[in-house]
């Protein structure tokens, strides 16, 4: 029996207006599978910035279907879309996103302010979140005072403390020495191992060859290599 998919793109291209026209996707198909774990590389400009906007529901292709979770996005209002976003999705960025003002625990909080959770559920999830990724003494901690790979880490429980079905990593090892990447692709290792269906786009092959399935972009074109 074929498993649930939890990313599925049909034909999808994305172009943006000119003159002239630029097609950043070209009818591309992808299927994801609840539990998979795949890497998404490419040259710069290839594509892969708009594919994770299509599959974190930033951007809207032009032609094609774009299933998540079995939710066909196409015609969805945006209140929908930032429904189904916050529900389904967890991101990871390369820049880390976290406010410099607020703790380290504070910052895992807030998507669950957002999801209008009662604030002791919030705490509750946030400090587990943090001991999964190993960080339970630094929760007083504000951002400045981490390490790169420590503001990554904080970074990756507030993407999970939602309980997402799929993790979109956006070069999450970019702003990181080799040894702390090792760190957090083993950090995505057991997070995928639990469960959770992680996508990462990566320019470091070494990173993308950790992943189960490697696909790659190419001029706006999706080619599975593996």
């Amino acid at each position: 029996m074929t498993s649930a998919a939890v990313v599925e793109l049909r034909d999808v291209t994305r172009s943006f207006p000119g003159p002239p026209e630029v097609q950043a996707l070209k009818a591309a198909s992808l299927r994801v599978e609840s539990g998979d774990y795949v890497s998404i590389v490419g040259p710069s400009g290839s594509g892969k910035s708009t594919m994770l906007n299509v599959l974190g529901l930033l951007d809207r292709p032009t032609v094609g279907e774009y299933l998540l979770d079995g939710v066909s996005t196409g015609a969805m209002h945006d209140d929908a879309r930032t429904a189904l976003r916050a529900s389904v999705l967890g991101f990871v960025f390369q820049a880390f996103h976290l406010l410099p003002r607020r703790t380290v625990l504070e910052n895992v909080m807030l998507p669950l302010l957002y999801n209008g959770a009662p604030r002791a559920e919030r705490e509750a999830r946030a400090r587990a979140a943090l001991h999964r990724v190993g960080l339970d003494h630094r929760v007083d901690f504000r951002p400045d005072l981490l390490s790169g790979g420590e503001r990554q880490r904080v970074a990756v429980a507030r993407a999970v403390v939602t309980r997402p079905r799929l993790l979109l990593a956006d070069e999450p090892t970019g702003n990181l020495d080799r040894a702390t990447t090792t760190d957090i692709m083993e950090l995505f290792e057991e997070l995928n191992d639990d469960g959770l269906t992680v996508v990462l786009i990566t320019h470091d092959q070494r990173v993308a060859d950790r992943a189960r399935r490697t696909i790659r972009i190419a001029d706006g074109r999706v080619e599975e290599i593996s």
